[in-house]
């Protein structure tokens, strides 16, 4: 089967921001229903640490705290979505999107937070390697079907001839 062409990225990115906001409900479920129970870890507050450390914000309440971190969690995954947006664009579905994709956005966001002082990586114990990237690596595979998902539902496919 062949598909009618290569989407272009104003199509393709906004697919997998669409996609990147799913993905990243998708890992937020799995953290409270499968990985928090089992590790006892209490929530993250990562997300809202990022944006207070870049941006002019600092809620002074616990709801407002609360509601910046899920706003910037969203916002992360939205950007990861983009990512495979571009993939698609190039050609790149499955698993060989997953594997552009998850090494080079997950190194950014190490890179970027340990730069800023939030993350340090280098204190982290196997169980938090594991957590972080066992999190990360469900955001990014189902932002990635999702993707696959939104990028096929529409498209012609005509027989190969």
């Amino acid at each position: 089967m062949v598909t009618t062409g290569t989407p272009s990225l104003t199509r393709s990115i906004p697919r997998g921001m669409a996609a990147g906001i799913a993905g990243t409900a998708v890992m937020s479920a799995f953290q409270q229903v499968v990985e928090m129970p089992i590790t006892g870890r209490e929530a993250s507050y990562a997300p809202a640490d990022l944006a207070e450390r870049i941006l002019p914000i600092h809620p002074q309440t616990q709801q407002g705290r609360e509601r910046l971190n899920w706003g910037t969690h969203m916002a992360l995954g939205t950007l990861w979505g983009s990512a495979y947006g571009v993939t698609t664009h190039v050609g790149l579905r499955g698993v060989k999107a997953f594997a552009v994709v998850f090494p080079a956005v997950y190194t950014g966001d190490v890179l970027l937070n340990t730069v800023l002082g939030l993350y340090k990586p280098g204190t982290w114990t196997a169980q938090e390697w594991a957590v972080d990237l066992t999190n990360k690596a469900v955001q990014a595979a189902a932002t990635g079907i999702l993707n696959d998902y939104l990028f096929n539902k529409d498209q012609e496919v005509l027989p190969a001839e």
